[in-house]
């Protein structure tokens, strides 16, 4: 169910990046108090080094984890989740993270202000309408998460500091081919034989159950006819087209248009191609190859280095080489090469291919642009104060009808529904389109929580969220199960007399008699066997699941017969191995060089994990066991 982030969560090089998914989650509004240790009460449940992990960091973090895995499986609850593992995962590899970090920080890595910059200023939920980075929509969207530019960095940082260490160890695996080439010969194996079914539709209904077969089926089944637990929403739906916000005045449209000067102003872009070398005497050697007329690729190959070519303002040119470079580099013709500048990571050589100029925009070009942007920055403003007070009046004690009054918000209210959505007494009910995004919170909602205002889609409508009724899980009453109780009999006795069948043919097979002649002879119409034949890698494919009986040749020997239960009770499979055919991968250079670098990257993670126990180890971390087994019950469903 959650396979995709159990998968993911499986390979520690994902996990390095774990943080700026938390971050992408962040920005799309979804509450990260607890990033940075800012997650703090509740009980401890592990201490790294001289620092603590609360149960409310680690609830929060499996919260988000949850959400990540509901994109791929709409529907999936916490409980489903805790019980597949997830919290688990989640748990060890906050921990973990904090041992690494911890580590890395007292073995001295460090991570400059710069590259953080440059994550933020690469991060698109950060561009503003000219597509580029843009304070403005940096704290608008951190405004609607809740979340500091402080709380951000750090989070930020952490992931560099786990990739400083991860790259480098997972990156020098290597395995060897006296492992790669027989595995990959496994691959290459092909199977062949017979496949024959005992449908269970194949089997006569047999006689009515009487109603004293009804009664005693469904008592004996009472769990499969159960109605899982139901709850009664009341929602109000709001946001920015409720929001009637004043038009930006001149005097705001032109102080906007003088604050962002460098942006409408004359600017100029250069295409330019650089070599970086360490030695000065190198650098000015490519500079008069180039100024004579030697390609300046060519002269940088001669000196053993490379030219980049790459198209920049002068700004960007100063942060990413020095001011004396941009300088240097601006200050040439097109066609002109620069001599010798040195910066940080060397001696540069410049050559300008192109220069593009833009023409200054006036005001009355821009005018209309800015009164969008800032008509927007009003109203999304305003509906960050909406929602503060709407927020401030519940932990005042403002009830679900008080607030909804107050902002005179239509208020829905939902039939008792299940996690998915559907409402098992109203079978042609249609839930709205934005009950689902409710439902994933609300799931876990009661009538004694507060109401709590959730976000739809990516921020610009919003809800005001509260169960007025949790519906107990207990058997639907007979008279509306009536038909799936006798569906269930007759299923039930198909399956018993399709198994006694199945069991006769294996036994006919084992005696000697052909598996044709074994379908022959029932007493029962049943199809003839069929050819089956496939190789190893044809059931690996992630776009066709492997039918069960290929699956199971896989596991037998040569001439062995096995019986197979066929999905939902529907029948039996009667698998016949009949050949072996031995692969060899030396023929398919393609394929062990994919296997190679699978197995490389699984031995790059076994390397990390031991890297994560070493550095765990040399810190020090604490498990806190009965904390961590609440916190796990807790969310699971099984605390009081």
């Amino acid at each position: 169910m959650i396979s995709f982030f159990r998968r993911a969560l499986s390979s520690w090089l994902v996990l390095a990046l774990f943080g700026l998914v938390l971050i992408a989650f962040a920005v799309t509004s979804i509450d990260p108090s607890w990033i940075s240790g800012n997650g703090g009460g509740g009980s401890q449940i592990a201490t790294v080094g001289s620092n603590k992990i609360s149960s409310n960091e680690a609830r929060q973090r499996v919260d988000t984890a949850l959400r990540q895995a509901q994109r791929e499986t709409p529907g999936i609850d916490m409980a489903a989740f805790a019980a597949q593992g997830g919290v688990d995962q989640v748990i060890g590899q906050t921990i973990s993270f904090a041992a690494l970090e911890t580590w890395g920080r007292e073995q001295g890595l460090t991570v400059s202000d710069r590259l953080i910059d440059g994550e933020i200023a690469s991060t698109p939920a950060f561009f503003g309408l000219t597509g580029k980075f843009d304070r403005s929509a940096m704290e608008a969207a951190l405004g609607q998460a809740r979340m500091s530019e402080r709380q951000l960095r750090a989070e930020m940082a952490g992931d560099a500091l786990r990739r400083q260490m991860f790259v480098p160890i997972a990156g020098g695996a290597r395995v060897p081919d006296g492992i790669v080439v027989p595995n990959a010969s496994l691959l290459l194996e092909q199977r062949a034989g017979l496949i024959g079914v005992v449908p269970a539709e194949a089997i006569p209904a047999g006689p009515a159950p009487t109603d004293a077969e009804i009664q005693a089926f469904y008592k004996a089944n009472a769990q499969r006819f159960t109605i899982p637990e139901r709850r009664v929403l009341r929602y109000a739906l709001f946001g920015t087209d409720q929001i009637a916000a004043a038009a930006p005045t001149e005097a705001e449209i032109q102080a906007f248009y003088k604050a962002n000067a460098a942006t409408y102003g004359a600017s100029e872009t250069r295409t330019i191609a650089q070599v970086i070398v360490s030695d000065q005497k190198a650098a000015e050697a490519i500079a008069a190859k180039a100024k004579a007329g030697t390609p300046i690729a060519d002269a940088a190959k001669a000196a053993g280095s490379e030219a980049i070519t790459l198209d920049t303002a002068k700004a960007q040119l100063a942060e990413n080489a020095s001011a004396a470079v941009a300088d240097a580099a601006f200050a040439l013709p097109q066609g002109g090469t620069s001599g010798a500048v040195k910066a940080d990571l060397g001696w540069y050589v410049v050559q300008v291919a192109k220069i593009t100029g833009q023409a200054a925009r006036p005001l009355a070009a821009v005018h209309a642009e800015i009164a969008d942007s800032l008509t927007k920055q009003k109203r999304d403003e305003a509906l960050s104060t909406m929602i503060s007070g709407i927020e401030d009046a519940i932990a005042d004690g403002a009830s679900f009808d008080d607030v909804a009054r107050d902002k005179r918000l239509t208020v829905v209210t939902t039939p008792a529904i299940l996690p998915d959505g559907r409402a098992p007494a109203q079978p042609h009910w249609k839930a709205p389109p934005e009950l689902p995004l409710l439902m994933r919170s609300a799931a876990q909602m009661t009538t004694e929580d507060d109401p709590a205002v959730e976000t739809i889609g990516t921020g610009q409508r919003y809800a005001l969220v509260a169960v007025s009724e949790v519906v107990a899980a207990a058997p639907a009453p007979l008279a509306d199960v009536r038909e799936g109780v006798i569906a269930g009999i007759r299923n039930e006795r198909s399956a018993k007399q399709t198994r006694a069948i199945a069991d006769a043919i294996l036994a006919k097979i084992k005696a000697g008699t052909p598996m044709a002649e074994a379908f022959a002879q029932t007493q029962v119409r049943l199809p003839a066997p069929a050819k089956a034949n496939a190789r190893q890698m044809d059931l690996l494919r992630r776009d066709r699941p492997a039918p069960p009986p290929l699956k199971l040749m896989f596991g037998m020997k040569k001439g062995e017969t096995r019986l197979l239960a066929a999905p939902d009770n529907s029948g039996w499979f009667v698998v016949q191995l009949g050949e072996v055919i031995p692969g060899d991968a030396r023929t398919q250079p393609m394929l062990i060089a994919s296997l190679r670098g699978d197995f490389s990257r699984s031995m790059g993670d076994e390397y990390i994990q031991q890297f994560i126990a070493a550095a765990s180890k040399d810190v020090g971390v604490k498990r806190n066991e009965a904390a961590i087994t609440a916190l796990k019950a807790e969310l699971g469903g099984q605390g009081q």
